[in-house]
């Protein structure tokens, strides 16, 4: 095994691939996307406004639109046309609607309509804009309501029950930031990750199949399928595990993200990730024993990992199947993990089925071998 392991070295070291894939690219995903999103949510975000009305109303609102953090109302547009057309363009990202005779139907109580479009292409900003603008409109209907109220002799104790009879008092656990960066960093990281995770290690096997080496790898190892396999894959996999605890360390060490169960057990979590994905890319190989169907196969594993994590889409609200389906990602587990160990710092055995499932994959390997042997004796590479 130690001739393996030392066979092994030699290739990754005169092949450049391996450590761009190992080293260089899961580094610069990491630093890219938590720089990407340094600021936690976008801000400034450029909105248009149609004022028809033109009066202390409606350039209240416009004042008061453009207090929120994430707007910038320093657009405005003569009529609704040339908004849309700038939208269209891409100049803006939503534009605000006041009418003319606004501020007179509200103080005749006639219940004035005020507008707002957004381009949901974009969904982040649409989403943002839409946000704000319809609590500005919230706001500005609650204040022209109390004025009335005012007027016909009530109280301010009077007029906010009436306005508001219930308030709501929201905390966001978590992310009381509402910060982008830790709420997709943690995920996309690692996703990203494990797509070279599963990569390598078929890269790695099906080479010996294309470049026929197979045969002298088996005899480096004395015939022991274990010894070959284990021996090409620990330097990998002592190469990631280093490269997931500098993840680890960025992540909850330097950027301080949220990590209430300790980075301890984050970085339990990120072995164990690293381990389970390897597992599964050799299966993923034993599936495919073919260096082109392989590699494949891996990359479309690995980028439906973020669709069927849960980071994006609920897996409680998808389809029963596509619910079964979701055990079979390791992405998945690990996103449950990170939620348990790192948001609500609970200890990992407070989800031990994942931790399961995580061992699971690993333990892939061993059932595996005799598939392996078959493989890397009879095999013949196909372009």
């Amino acid at each position: 095994m130690i001739q393996v392991i030392r066979r092994e070295l030699r290739r990754m070291a005169t092949q450049p691939l391996y450590w761009l894939s190992m080293v260089v690219f899961p580094l610069m995903a990491t630093l890219f996307f938590t720089t990407l999103m340094g600021e936690g949510l976008p801000e400034q975000l450029p909105l248009g406004v149609v004022d028809e009305d033109h009066t202390s109303t409606s350039r209240s609102i416009v004042r008061n639109l453009s207090a929120f953090q994430s707007t910038a109302t320093h657009i405005a547009y003569a009529n609704p046309t040339e908004a849309r057309k700038a939208m269209q363009r891409g100049e803006i990202y939503g534009y605000y609607l006041i009418p003319r005779g606004t501020s007179r139907e509200a103080q005749l109580q006639r219940v004035p309509t005020v507008s707002f479009y957004t381009n949901y292409s974009y969904l982040v900003a649409g989403s943002l804009l839409y946000r704000d603008m319809r609590m500005m409109s919230e706001l500005a209907s609650g204040a022209a309501a109390r004025t009335v109220l005012y007027a016909h002799g009530a109280t301010e104790r009077m007029a906010m029950a009436y306005l508001q009879p219930i308030v709501i008092d929201m905390h966001a656990t978590g992310n009381p930031w509402i910060n982008y960066n830790v709420y997709l960093t943690n995920c996309l990281v690692p996703g990203v990750f494990g797509i070279f995770l599963f990569m390598i290690p078929i890269y790695s096997l099906g080479t010996e199949l294309k470049w026929g080496t197979s045969g002298e790898l088996l005899r480096t190892a004395r015939g022991h399928i274990s010894h070959a396999v284990l021996g090409k894959l620990l330097p990998q996999a002592i190469v990631f595990l280093l490269v997931g605890t500098v993840i680890v360390l960025w992540l909850y060490g330097y950027l301080r993200f949220p990590c209430h169960g300790g980075i301890l057990s984050m970085w339990i979590v990120m072995c164990l990730y690293v381990l389970a994905c390897m597992g599964w890319g050799v299966f993923l190989f034993t599936m495919a024993p073919t260096l082109r169907l392989g590699l494949s196969l891996a990359s479309l594993w690995g980028v439906l990992s973020f669709s069927i994590c849960g980071m994006s889409f609920p897996v409680m609200a998808m389809h029963p199947v596509l619910q079964g389906l979701t055990w079979f990602f390791p992405l998945r587990h690990y996103f449950i993990l990170y939620v348990n160990s790192a948001l609500d710092g609970y200890p990992l055995l407070n989800a031990w089925p994942y931790v399961a499932c995580l061992l699971c994959f690993a333990l892939l390997l061993p059932l595996c071998l005799p598939r392996l042997r078959t493989v890397l004796e009879r095999y013949c590479y196909v372009a």
